[in-house]
């Protein structure tokens, strides 16, 4: 564990002085001299506690750039403490010598970036494919009893499985992702239809559906499931100037706040990672003035309304995490590196 830490404090990179500026660490108001690390943290709700811009949490622990890319391994239990004996505030862990009967099993999972119960349907529900995405995957061809919908319970029945997968996932070919400047397609956004397992192999192949969000009709489509690995990257500004816009906010709405997920028209291409946070902004307002009889129309200067978290990243569409807003994000807002 000494070894784990000892990697996590060195001198912070040259990469993030120039991404954050010479500007000095705000603490947040009432910044703790010390932090007990409970099961139910985040790195993102400790960050806060301790700064006022948490996605500066890197520059605090003095990491460089290769260590702010991974995971950082802090547990329930351990003692974060800041100290401010130096130019810059910095945080280290320490021994904590006090009885921890709460914790009967220590140090075996570190804490998640950002709250899990919040992403964790939408780190395998989004799919982001090319037009043809959809093409090569089995394909419901019949429904049980001849019905013309079915639902969770229900077995259905697909073209030839390739792929020994025991869960999958049922999709439906989703409208284009376009970008609201360039109108260029950025992608298909699949369409989430429920989960299912595979109960028999041939042609053609039969899946039980698991859970069903939407009704499962004929000609629907069958992924294999991913992986759901929630995210557990350190919070950080990108290296370089990202700007981005709001494509929509996940459920359909034209508005969201705080833990809404939304999507972005950037991406990998653009050099979008997991954990990356970003500033949205609210647009100026257009106001207009009199003054002896002339009227003149101006333009308010856009303004910082909050930060997102980015989670899941394809080739030139993000999702991310509204982790606060003073008002409301809304479609074609502009995000930015903060």
């Amino acid at each position: 564990m000494r070894r784990i830490i000892s990697a996590l404090l060195i001198s912070i990179s040259t990469t993030l002085a120039v991404a954050q500026g010479a500007n000095p660490l705000e603490l947040a108001d009432g910044a703790p001299d010390r932090h007990i690390v409970t099961s139910g943290d985040t790195l993102w709700g400790i960050a806060a506690k301790f700064l006022k811009n948490p996605y500066r949490w890197g520059e605090l622990w003095k990491l460089n750039a290769e260590e702010i890319k991974n995971p950082q391994r802090i547990y329930p239990g351990q003692v974060i403490v800041l100290d401010r004996s130096g130019n810059q505030p910095r945080l280290k862990l320490v021994t904590f010598t006090e009885p921890r009967r709460e914790y009967i099993e220590p140090l075996k999972k570190g804490i998640p970036s950002i709250p899990p119960q919040e992403i964790e349907p939408f780190l395998s529900e989004p799919r982001v494919l090319d037009a043809k995405g959809l093409d090569a995957a089995p394909r419901v061809v019949a429904l049980e009893n001849d019905r013309v919908i079915v639902g969770a319970g229900d077995t259905i029945y697909t073209t030839e499985v390739k792929e020994r997968h025991k869960i999958w996932q049922i999709f439906r070919p989703g409208t284009p992702l376009l970008d609201p400047d360039t109108k260029e397609t950025l992608g298909h956004e699949a369409v989430f239809l429920g989960t299912a397992r595979l109960t028999r192999e041939g042609v053609p192949s039969s899946f039980l559906i698991l859970t069903s969000k939407q009704e499962i009709v004929r000609d629907d489509r069958l992924l294999a499931a991913p992986r759901q690995d929630v995210p557990n990257y350190i919070p950080r500004a990108p290296g370089k100037m990202i700007q981005a816009k709001v494509l929509g906010i996940y459920s359909g709405v034209n508005f969201g706040g705080p833990q809404f997920v939304i999507t972005l028209n950037r991406g990998k291409a653009d050099g979008l990672e997991l954990g990356h946070v970003l500033a949205v902004d609210l647009a100026g307002a257009e106001v207009s003035n009199r003054y002896q009889g002339e009227r003149t129309d101006y333009k308010l200067p856009d303004a910082r309304n909050g930060l997102i978290f980015v989670f899941r990243v394809f080739d030139r569409v993000s999702y991310a995490l509204v982790m606060n807003a003073t008002h409301p994000v809304v479609v074609g807002d502009t995000v930015r590196t903060p």
